[in-house]
This record gives C-alpha cells, structure tokens and sequence, in this order.
C-alpha cells in the first residue's frame, strides 16, 4: 500500500544536456531552429539555444511515474505554463504535491513545478493521474 497525502511531494532532477534536447527532437520531430542551431538561435530574444518546453515538462512525467504516485501512474491531464527558456547545462528539478485524493475513483491531483539551478520557476502547472495502487 503507498501512503499518499496531500502535500506529499516528491522531486526528479536533471541536467539538460545537447544530446537530451538533440534526442528529444529526433524523437519528436520538432526540429525548430531554435532548439538546434545555434546561429539561428543568437538572433532569438533568447541569444542562444533552448530546450524545448516539453522536454522540461517531462520531466514532471518522470517525477509522476517513478517517485509519486510512482509505478503504474497514469497520466489523465496535465496543464502546463512555461514561465521561463531552459538552456543546455541547467539543472532541472521537477517537483510534484499532492493537492487533492480521491481513493475511490484512484485519482490523485498534484501541483507540479519545474525549477532551475537559480531556484526560478521555468514551468508551473497541475496534474491530474490515476493512480491503481492507491486504497
């Protein structure tokens, strides 16, 4: 049985390297230019390549799926803000709350907020999952 509350949290953290966002864009097919090449993207108001916004919400994916509600978490919505750009070497960190439970119907709300190494919010949002283990 997992004990789940609100306010419980739980955090994933990652360094956003080239290869992370050069992968990302193979995988997804967004080959924007300011994701991947850097000429382009000094003439960005940016001044320099930025991770695409949904590698970092991802992140938050990882959060839900590993660490709370953990395995077996099913996404059923997720509303996202991206407040700030990330760029190659910063350190992410996603951080997922528990808001709202309701054990009958297995659905679990959370807020979900990713930061950078300077503690500045890049992406705010709320999740909705279903989460089977939860009794």
């Amino acid at each position: 049985m997992v004990d789940i509350k609100r306010g419980t949290s739980a955090t994933y953290v990652q360094t956003v390297t080239d290869s992370d966002i050069v992968q990302f864009a193979q995988s997804t097919g967004d080959n924007n230019p300011v994701h991947l090449d850097e000429d382009y993207a000094k003439t960005t108001p940016f001044g320099k390549r930025i991770a695409h916004g949904m590698l970092s919400a991802g992140f938050i994916s990882t959060a839900l799926g590993t660490k709370l509600p953990g395995p077996g978490t099913i996404y059923l919505r997720q509303i996202v803000e991206f407040r700030r750009p990330v760029f190659i070497n910063d350190t992410i960190t996603a951080t997922v709350t528990v808001t709202r439970l309701n054990r009958k119907t297995k659905r679990v709300w959370l807020t979900t907020v990713c930061t950078n190494q300077n503690g500045k919010v890049v992406v705010l949002g709320k999740a909705l999952v279903l989460f089977n283990a939860l009794s």
